[in-house]
């Protein structure tokens, strides 16, 4: 079992910026890649970024050159950066990581932090 939370969500205007951060307890060493999705109001939940166990990167095309993700493997947690912020960047904002263990895969979800960005 892993256990994800969420901080660092918040209301900021358009144009500034916002840093989240995921911390993973439980059975972190087997965790492979984590990631951050987003979900609106009223929309499905995309993914945002994701980063791999060794560091790799993907970005969804809206959030590219404005969001950077990051890993801290020592403290397993992910971070997600967030600058230039724009009013549809509002969303409930949910870590996710992937476990590796008894040659099952299981994916894990946070309780969500919401980031709201006024216009």
């Amino acid at each position: 079992q892993v256990q994800l939370v969420e901080s660092g969500g918040g209301l900021v205007q358009a144009g500034g910026s916002l840093r989240l951060s995921c911390a993973a307890s439980g059975s972190t060493f087997s965790i492979n890649a984590m990631g951050w999705y987003s979900q609106a109001s009223g929309k499905r939940r995309e993914m945002v970024a994701v980063i791999s166990s060794g560091g790799s990167t993907n970005y969804a095309d809206s959030v590219k050159g404005r969001f950077t993700i990051s890993r801290d493997n020592a403290k397993n947690t992910v971070y997600l950066q967030m600058n230039s912020l724009k009013p549809e960047d509002t969303a409930v904002y949910y870590c996710h990581a992937e476990s590796f263990l008894a040659s099952t895969t299981n994916g894990y979800w946070g309780q969500g932090t919401q980031v709201t960005v006024s216009s």
